[in-house]
């Protein structure tokens, strides 16, 4: 009974977390995490979170992301996917596909690469959840 109550205590500690890539820092490999992410450094890889992925002016990502929210503010060689905002700061570089629910860029920020938006999303879902049955069948 009361180790329930202690597990509860710990996801909810964990879904809260903040994690932090510092300037100078590069990794290499993938990145998964209930909690949000800020990358001020490189990494080489991708990102799935629930959570928001904020990468600051020095960060740097090459991989793939998944996430709820994104700021963008450094440079991306990426396919993101944001199931809620997506917001291109003005210093952000991004060549590679976006997908997300609603954008906001700022005047000054790069893109490069196609862009859905709205029920795509909503839609993108759906297909995956659908073909995660098919491979389990």
């Amino acid at each position: 009974m009361f180790s329930n109550k202690k597990e509860m205590i710990r996801e909810n500690e964990t879904s809260a977390a903040v994690n932090i890539i510092g300037i100078g820092t590069i990794i290499t490999g993938d990145i998964q995490s209930k909690g949000d992410i800020r990358i001020d450094g490189t990494l080489k890889g991708s990102v799935k979170t629930s959570g928001k992925v904020v990468v600051g002016q020095a960060g740097k990502i090459e991989g793939d992301i998944e996430c709820n929210n994104a700021d963008i503010a450094g440079s991306l060689s990426a396919k993101i996917t944001v199931g809620q905002l997506l917001s291109l700061k003005a210093t952000a570089k991004l060549t590679g596909d976006l997908i997300t629910n609603k954008l906001a860029i700022e005047p000054g920020a790069a893109f490069t690469g196609h862009c859905s938006m709205g029920a795509v999303v909503k839609d993108i879902k759906h297909v995956e959840k659908t073909e995660a049955k098919e491979k389990t069948a």
